[in-house]
């Protein structure tokens, strides 16, 4: 099996966390990125790991960094400009094609050039497989029973901090697209509706904001909901709102910070709901193990191939969930209640 794994924009902060991840499970990242001076300062942390260099628009770069890799995982935002140049340039080389965006905007893009162009099905290309986008979508795609319609899918991701990093700081400067839920079936502009949630401890009662990500992109790729809405911890939209907050800073050997956070999602189906809850640190962290466990299906044949998909239609959502290491993320059991 080819286990070479190019990693765009290794150097970032999550792509660190993806190299190392990598590593773990016995692939060999390749190092690649827009910016040759921090590729090889990463080198001489990892000097048996070869870097190629690439611009995204440079053709000829792009080509020969993914010669003979059997996946491309994209690490470098903004994904607006990064993710269709890097996503085609894979799909040439027949590589499966991954990247960790939240932006719905760029997720868009790459589905719309596949559904205009016919991009190849004999590989997978998936954005948003991440903290944002692919964790949600996994997990209602785990929730909702198959065949039943779906009145309302709600997601809520409580953070008790958000530090963050000069590549999120970046994309929010260049992603001014409005962001858009779910509403009667349709594509509709975000609200800024705030509710109560509650959280299991420690995080408890937090006030959120309607804040989609990539997830509502993902999920109405593949689940028929009529309504679609995800809201935010507004004690996290202030820190990141704030220029004064700091970036992530490590509390433990393997780099993640002290941030917190609980992602709850419920499926209401007719007079039921069904809700699943998932809890660990650090979301910049803990996109590794999410990119990383999706490229080992991909290689493995633990998957179905569709061209550009959502995670949830591409791998099975409830294996996927379980297969992931509890110290990282800890995704608990199904609860089903009236929806009354």
């Amino acid at each position: 099996m080819n286990n070479n794994v190019l990693v765009y924009g290794a150097y970032g902060h999550t792509g660190r966390f993806v190299v190392a991840e990598l590593l773990r499970h016995g692939l060999t990242p390749i190092l690649s990125g827009r910016d040759a001076t921090a590729l090889k300062k990463l080198h001489r942390e990892y000097p048996t790991l070869e870097t190629r260099p690439a611009t995204i628009d440079d053709t000829e770069a792009l080509r020969v960094a993914t010669d003979r890799v059997a996946a491309v995982v994209n690490c470098a935002g903004p994904f607006l400009d990064t993710g269709l140049p890097v996503a085609e340039a894979a799909e040439r080389a027949g590589a499966h094609y991954l990247d960790v965006t939240a932006e719905q905007g760029a997720v868009q893009q790459i589905y719309r050039a596949h559904d205009r162009l016919g991009h190849p099905t004999e590989v997978a290309t998936l954005p948003a497989m991440a903290f944002y986008g692919g964790l949600p979508d996994l997990m209602a795609t785990a929730v909702a029973k198959p065949g039943e319609a779906i009145d309302e899918i709600t997601v809520a991701i409580g953070l008790d901090r958000w530090w963050p990093t000069e590549g999120t700081r970046k994309t929010g400067q260049r992603n001014t697209i409005p962001r858009l839920v779910v509403t009667d079936g349709q594509p509709a502009p975000a609200t800024t509706s705030v509710r109560q949630w509650s959280f299991p401890a420690p995080l408890g009662t937090h006030t959120m904001v309607e804040c989609p990500f990539s997830e509502v992109i993902t999920m109405s790729r593949h689940l028929d909901a009529a309504n679609i809405r995800t809201y935010l911890s507004q004690r996290a939209l202030t820190d990141i709102r704030d220029s004064a907050t700091s970036a992530p800073a490590a509390v433990d050997s393997t780099g993640r910070s002290a941030q917190l956070f609980t992602v709850e999602v419920a499926v209401r189906q007719g007079t039921r709901r069904r809700r699943i809850t998932a809890t660990g640190r650090d979301i910049y962290a803990v996109t590794a193990p999410l990119v990383v466990e999706a490229t080992r299906r991909l290689l493995d044949g633990r998957a179905v191939l569709r061209g550009a998909a959502a995670p949830g239609e591409t791998f099975d959502a409830a294996d996927f969930l379980s297969a992931l290491d509890p110290d990282t993320l800890s995704v608990g059991n199904i609860v089903e209640e009236s929806a009354g």
